[in-house]
């Protein structure tokens, strides 16, 4: 029997299988209210023992790119309840990951007063997609005060507490491309001289503190956290102390005992590979759930699960024209390729009408 296909547990929730779908940012949603076509979307692939939602907002101040959902207001969080009925229906567990873009966004994108904000106001290279204007390059941010980052942190503490209302099985909180929680992981975007930089105790703090808060609000069994080290996602980039920082971070993360760290590996689109001895350093600082992900195939994955260097996969990309990629996996199956084209553009096409195997 293949591993990867065997019933696990993931803290006190039972997986039918050890495949979890990655988080994957798809545009669909519609005045930033996930809608039908977002619950079909996810009931098509619930073949995985765990789905992690795209990154969701949990703040008007997130909501960097268009059309990208949130939880923060009554009617985001009833829409996402026909999202989690229908996967749990199928049979799997559904974590929402809580995506802030801090800095990586642009005020088109934003309601109205809602602003650009980061740990310190230094711009992220690049351009974002508005609507309105098509490519703009991003603002510089608002550095966020004591008062600001109190108040994210409670934003944090109130999308997690409406996930659960709204029935997901926990929260996965997005520290990793770039995002504003990375963003004070890292010295480049961090350039604070308060409790919040300057130094890896520093800059892991703001982390940990979400981290705590939300998992003292929802249950440490409910709360999981993403990481990228030595990614190069949205003008972050490997630093000198990152292996020191990260194994710091994953030992910290520990005392707080969340249920999972899921680690991103994004050699396969071109970033540097993982240090291998920063993976072990994570794998032997953490002692629950690790998650690994970054241009897997089946037979990688089962690997890495039989060697206990993983103890779940995640694959992104295979499930976009693949609902029934575990399906197609076990029967040795040939994948469908994606169409790029409509990866983030609105509608089904490209979304919802991939034909099963």
């Amino acid at each position: 029997m293949n591993r990867l296909y065997e019933k696990t547990k993931l803290g006190n929730l039972e997986l039918k299988n050890h495949v979890v779908m990655a988080p994957m940012t798809r545009s669909r949603s519609i005045g930033n209210v996930p809608g039908d076509i977002v619950a079909k979307y996810y009931e098509q692939r619930s073949e995985a023992g765990l789905i992690i939602t795209e990154g969701t907002s949990p703040s008007p101040n997130g909501l960097g790119y268009a059309r990208i959902p949130g939880i923060f207001s009554k009617e985001q969080t009833s829409a996402w309840k026909q999202v989690t009925e229908k996967v749990h229906n199928k049979g799997s567990k559904i974590f929402v990951q809580l995506m802030h873009t801090g800095r990586i966004g642009h005020e088109l994108n934003l309601p109205k007063t809602a602003k650009v904000i980061g740990p310190s106001a230094i711009l992220a290279k690049g351009k974002m997609w508005t609507d309105e204007q098509g490519m703009l390059d991003h603002p510089v941010p608002k550095e966020m005060s004591k008062e600001e980052i109190h108040s994210t942190i409670q934003e944090f503490v109130m999308a997690s507490k409406n996930a659960i209302e709204a029935g997901f099985d926990g929260v996965e909180l997005h520290a990793a491309n770039g995002y504003l929680l990375e963003q004070f992981l890292h010295p480049s975007s961090n350039q604070r001289t308060d409790e919040y930089g300057a130094s890896n105790e520093n800059r892991i703090r703001f982390v940990l503190e979400v981290t705590k808060a939300v998992s003292d609000a929802i249950g440490k069994e409910k709360t999981g956290i993403r990481l990228s080290p030595y990614g190069a996602f949205n003008d972050l980039f490997p630093f000198a102390e990152t292996h020191d920082e990260y194994s710091l971070l994953a030992e910290k993360l520990n005392e707080i005992g969340i249920v999972y760290i899921h680690l991103v590996d994004h050699s396969s689109m071109g970033a540097p590979v993982v240090e291998p001895k920063t993976v072990s350093a994570i794998r032997k600082h953490f002692k629950g759930t690790l998650i690994l992900s970054g241009g897997y195939d089946a037979t990688r994955a089962n690997k890495d699960i039989e060697s206990g260097n993983a103890d779940l996969v995640a694959f992104g990309k295979p499930f976009l024209g693949n609902p029934d990629l575990v399906t197609r996996f076990q029967k040795n199956l040939p994948l469908a390729n994606f169409d790029e084209a409509t990866l983030y553009t609105p509608g089904e096409k490209g979304y919802t009408d991939y034909p099963l195997a």
